[in-house]
């Protein structure tokens, strides 16, 4: 228990100052800051959520007595809360029963089924919009509020100081103030995936991970999913603060479903010569020009409504049997 209470300091100390650096305004503490709930979800992982929990319990206290009671509640929703939730999910699971763990015979270890990859990311799309949503309503009440904010604080920005803002920039503020909610959900979206991709991976080579590593590439999102995303998308065009949400969440759900995309991609290439190239090809495309995930958002749901990673491993050759 003392390991753990000291692995859970150690990681919330990290992710603290990770989380505090933001304030000194250099470039690199931006990456520092959205990889604040790392250490948190190592200790989760590695060590079990009650590493995570006294973790970010020590660095909220720590932030809320150092910088005040904003700091301390904006780590909790950012930060503790998404590394301890996503954490207690990767390591929940259950004991099949005799009859699906083998052939008849009980196995001398019983076989685990373990939380869904795609619930999972369903998550991480549920913490996207609640960080977002948070974030956007300590700028004002209403839509028009939170707009005037983000146009203000764009214009400091984008303006040298004491000059006035000129035509040009002010309609690239505007412009920049309709997209910068969704945008932040899918930076709040692809932050925490990675940071659970990284933690995974860092437990899984130390040996400390406490479950094998998932088929990434078989994570699907409850069909349910489908239906929340056709709702937030009617709920786009009301106007007012709930479009405003609503926007936060189809971009969330629309990204959950672009890693999917990412999956049937994986699974589709399986039998195709220099896979790993043209793999490599499609996520050098998506991280450069950015756009491009809009295919892989339509692959996503083309795969859920169709079933193409279904049909593709049904008309699979069955794999030879090892002599």
């Amino acid at each position: 228990m003392i390991v753990i209470i000291l692995i859970a300091l150690a990681a919330g100390s990290a992710s603290a100052l990770m989380f505090a650096s933001i304030i000194s305004g250099a470039l690199i503490s931006l990456l520092l800051f959205y990889l604040a709930p790392l250490p948190l979800m190592v200790a989760a992982l590695g060590w079990g959520p009650l590493a995570a929990t006294i973790g970010g319990i020590a660095a909220a206290s720590g932030l809320g007595l150092m910088f005040g009671l904003p700091y301390c509640i904006a780590f909790v929703v950012t930060v503790a809360l998404p590394a301890w939730w996503l954490g207690h999910l990767a390591l929940l699971g259950r004991p099949l029963p005799a009859e699906e763990a083998g052939n008849g015979a009980p196995p001398a270890a019983p076989a685990m089924e373990w939380y869904p990859v795609g619930r999972i990311l369903l998550w991480i799309a549920g913490f996207a919009m609640l960080t977002t949503i948070t974030a956007m309503l300590t700028l004002g009440s209403d839509a028009e509020a939170i707009t005037a904010s983000l146009k203000r604080g764009l214009l400091r920005i984008l303006t040298p100081r004491n000059a006035a803002p000129s035509g040009d920039t002010e309609r690239w503020v505007s412009a920049l103030a309709i997209i910068a909610p969704p945008a932040a959900a899918i930076v709040a979206m692809m932050t925490l995936t990675l940071n659970l991709w990284l933690a995974g991976k860092i437990t899984a080579t130390s040996g400390r991970l406490h479950r094998p590593w998932p088929d990434l590439k078989s994570a699907e999102l409850p069909p349910m999913t489908l239906v929340a995303l056709s709702v937030a998308l009617a709920f786009c065009f009301v106007g007012g603060l709930i479009a405003l949400f609503a926007q936060i969440t189809a971009t969330a759900l629309l990204m959950a479903y672009a890693i999917t995309g990412f999956a049937v991609l994986h699974t589709l290439t399986l039998a195709l010569k220099g896979r790993a190239f043209w793999l490599s090809c499609a996520y050098a495309v998506v991280v450069v020009f950015g756009w491009p995930v809009l295919a892989l958002v339509v692959l996503g749901l083309a795969d859920a409504v169709f079933g193409f990673r279904q049909r593709f491993m049904r008309g699979r050759p069955p794999p030879v049997p090892a002599a």
